[in-house]
């Protein structure tokens, strides 16, 4: 049948949007990726809505030997304009459409964050539109794009590019910004650095000086942390991710609340600030929880969800 030709040639776009992106010696592969990932997404859309709305669906009205765009196809099945995932693939369309004028390698620092929630996004929706999982394709490693580590610097950039080139990358990055910090995981995976000091060089993977009187070593400030970003689940939206990401990888699974409070002490989480970080400014104190807590749940689950319950009640006692 037609949609299962779609969905193989999707999957295989799928691989070589990932595969060009990781790998290094490709110069364009920010070009490359944008132009497989939407690939992959119109081919498995069109797969879907032949399964729920025929094969006429995916054919213009009035033109019935060409098939619709993947934006009309997002409009169709995607119905609110707003939600992170459509804007999140609108914003890689007009990359694509834009790509063969203006795409340089700085693009990459500004786009990644958009590509890896656009590659979460197809594996979660190949899942729940055609009920395959992309980890038995791919494997799920593989599926965290390389990031790269420089950070954009506006006056680099005018420097190495002319006018209207110059422009648009900061413009774009100036757009882009906002609407990163703004939505949620579906239109972006925000990307942080963080730095920390250790005596240990073994344990380092780059070495700076202390000096305060220097003009290139770097200076001693007491570190803030803000739990919103670091610790940003509570209890139930906790909850919520850990079913999302076993519904991913097919495990059918009960997460619930009792579930959690069983690895919460059995793991000691209020008692590490790496898994939970508690909100005292009120008489009654409030607990929120890493992403690390999450993978450790999910981690666990993965291994024996038959049993898992079962194992943590015997630990307990």
């Amino acid at each position: 049948m037609i949609q299962e030709k779609l969905v193989e040639k999707s999957k295989e776009a799928f691989v070589m949007a990932i595969e060009i992106y990781n790998k290094p010696t490709i110069v364009y592969r920010v070009e490359g990726f944008s132009f497989f990932i939407c690939n992959a997404w119109e081919l498995m859309l069109k797969a879907y809505m032949i399964n729920k709305y025929g094969d006429e669906s995916i054919y213009y009205r009035d033109n019935p030997g060409k098939t619709i765009t993947l934006e009309k196809c997002l409009q169709k099945i995607f119905t609110n304009e707003k939600a992170p995932l459509r804007r999140n693939l609108s914003k890689i369309i007009e990359l694509r459409n834009t790509s063969t004028h203006f795409v340089t390698e700085e693009y990459e620092m500004i786009y990644i964050p958009l590509f890896q929630a656009c590659v979460l996004n197809y594996v979660e929706k190949m899942q729940e539109f055609h009920s395959i999982d992309m980890t038995e394709v791919i494997p799920q490693n593989f599926l965290t794009l390389a990031v790269s580590m420089r950070a954009l610097d506006e006056n680099t950039i005018r420097a190495k590019y002319p006018e209207q080139i110059a422009d648009k990358i900061i413009e774009t990055n100036e757009q882009l910004a906002p609407m990163i910090a703004e939505n949620n995981q579906s239109f972006a995976i925000k990307i942080e650095h963080l730095h920390f000091i250790t005596k240990d060089k073994n344990r380092a993977t780059s070495f700076v000086y202390v000096d305060k009187n220097a003009d290139a070593g770097v200076k001693i400030i007491k570190e803030l942390k803000d739990p919103n970003n670091t610790h940003k689940y509570t209890m139930k939206t906790a909850i919520k991710e850990i079913s999302r990401r076993l519904q991913m990888m097919g495990i059918n699974f009960d997460m619930n609340q009792y579930i959690f409070n069983l690895f919460n002490k059995i793991y000691g989480f209020k008692e590490n600030e790496k898994y939970c970080y508690i909100h005292k400014q009120y008489a009654q104190p409030s607990y929120t929880y890493s992403v690390q807590a999450i993978e450790l749940i999910v981690g666990e689950i993965q291994k024996d969800p038959d049993n898992i319950a079962e194992k943590l009640k015997g630990s307990k006692k």
